[in-house]
């Protein structure tokens, strides 16, 4: 693998982190490509995403793809925090 990424992102709430976490295991066990893999971790209230892929397309790919996926999820949970 030659491009490799990673990304923490910090939780208000640990809540919030384990189902994120749980959400993405499945999508981390059977990636979508083999140009990339992806693995998760926690790290007290952050989710450390790392990334590593054969090139910067599809290191940029993946990438952009677990980002939206946790901005829709946390946008979700912050929804239904608030209603």
């Amino acid at each position: 693998m030659k491009a490799k990424a990673v990304v923490r992102f910090k939780f208000h709430s640990k809540k919030h982190l384990e189902i994120v976490f749980k959400a993405l295991e499945p999508e981390i066990k059977k990636p979508a490509t083999t140009r990339s893999k992806a693995n998760l971790e926690r790290d007290a209230t952050f989710l450390v995403l790392k990334v590593e892929a054969r090139d910067t397309v599809a290191l940029r790919a993946t990438l952009n793809t677990y980002l939206r996926l946790i901005n829709s999820m946390t946008n979700v949970l912050d929804i239904l925090e608030n209603a």
